[in-house]
């Protein structure tokens, strides 16, 4: 039976860290491994104490070595990185690039997109939200970065709330914090920082002006290990203050998209959003115009919030050498609504809902465009 344990070893390599996103072999947290009588010795060392991901690696690798033919039972032994280990491991996950250093710069092959909108209430998180996970579900690696500091909403939109209502922590390896996972996006907000007062009491509020708010950004670009993304969403709060201004200073180089709702009181101000975005040399990707007409059982269309906003803002917005159009426009939907607040995205929960087609079709229409190449360095070293 001893030549089962390479291949018991290999199956558990295999198993994917649910955090990390990586193989268990390739991270190194596969120790020894035996087979002996039918029954497989496993020991895998997780990354830290108590890690929140330890249930799902204890299932899944029972089962990779239990699918092995001749495997007829396994013992698991779950271990904890030494620090030594866990300094390799994270010398390993950084590839060589010093802590700290903001890994999006314009060198990079991830795509960088800010959401962004005049004024609060137009939907601009929920249609974040649905386009990342609808993005994922296209084999995409995604990343979400709530930045809308002042006005959370992230986290319960994509269900990444625990049973007291609380978002969950990123796990901390050392001075990594890895961010949680939900339908394949990796996460992100202050929303995971804060707690509650009491027990039945709300989530602290943020109170924070331009300094806390520009650093606040800063470490989430530069202290959330996301890994290799293909591209990474900003939710960013409404209007054209500091962290716009800031996200300008770090993401010079970022996609924008403007979301506005059909009628002039919020097609007006989304105007400026995008003008601030141009201003600091960000590319407009166009206007998605949310609550759009909905379409009634008798075939009659709904005009709620009036209709030809999103056209409105792409006009202004457009200039002789680029031109700016409306990518989407999401009818008012009850169902994109109550998957919201359910925490499960309409993407996914309805993927037939007309809001969620037309969101999933923007996602096609921004998957099939990778990053703009011209004037970037590629990493290739002359020997």
């Amino acid at each position: 039976m001893t030549d089962l344990a390479p291949r018991v070893r290999t199956a558990v390599g295999a198993v994917i860290d649910p955090e990390l996103r990586r193989p268990l072999g390739e991270l190194d947290m596969v120790r020894a491994v035996t087979v002996e009588a039918g029954t497989a010795h496993v020991e895998v060392a997780l990354t830290i104490v108590g890690c929140p991901a330890a249930d799902r690696i204890s299932r899944d690798v029972t089962e990779a070595a239990a699918s092995v033919t001749g495997v007829e039972t396994v013992d698991l032994v779950l271990g904890v990185m030494t620090p030594d280990e866990r300094r390799a491991l994270t010398e390993k996950l950084r590839a060589g690039r010093p802590a700290r250093q903001m890994p999006f710069g314009p060198d990079s092959l991830t795509r960088v997109i800010a959401v962004t909108s005049g004024k609060g209430g137009v939907g601009k998180s929920s249609v974040t939200a649905n386009l990342a996970v609808a993005l994922a579900e296209r084999g995409l690696s995604v990343g979400l970065i709530d930045a809308d500091v002042h006005g959370f909403s992230i986290p319960g939109l994509v269900g990444l709330v625990e049973a007291d209502g609380r978002a969950p922590s990123p796990t901390r390896i050392d001075d990594l914090m890895l961010p949680p996972v939900a339908y394949g996006v990796k996460v992100v907000s202050i929303g995971m920082f804060l707690r509650r007062g009491d027990a039945d009491g709300p989530v602290g509020a943020v109170a924070w002006r331009g300094p806390m708010l520009h650093r606040t950004v800063q470490q989430f670009l530069t202290d959330v290990f996301f890994g290799d993304l293909d591209i990474l969403l900003l939710d960013m709060p409404p209007g054209t203050g500091d962290v716009a201004i800031s996200v300008g200073q770090l993401l010079p180089h970022a996609e924008v998209l403007v979301v506005t709702t059909p009628q002039p009181a919020a097609s007006d101000v989304a105007v400026r959003s995008g003008l601030v975005a141009r201003q600091t040399g960000q590319r407009l990707v166009g206007v998605v115009e949310n609550m759009a007409a909905m379409t009634l059982p008798d075939g009659s269309s709904l005009e709620l919030f009036g209709a030809g906003g999103g056209q409105s803002v792409a006009s202004a917005l457009t200039i002789e050498d680029e031109p700016v159009e409306v990518v989407a426009s999401v009818p008012l939907s009850t169902a994109f609504r109550a998957s919201g607040d359910a925490g499960t995205p309409a993407v996914i929960a309805h993927p037939d809902d007309p809001a969620a087609r037309a969101i999933i079709a923007l996602a096609e229409r921004i998957a099939i465009r990778p990053r703009d190449l011209p004037g970037r360095a590629l990493p290739l070293r002359p020997r």
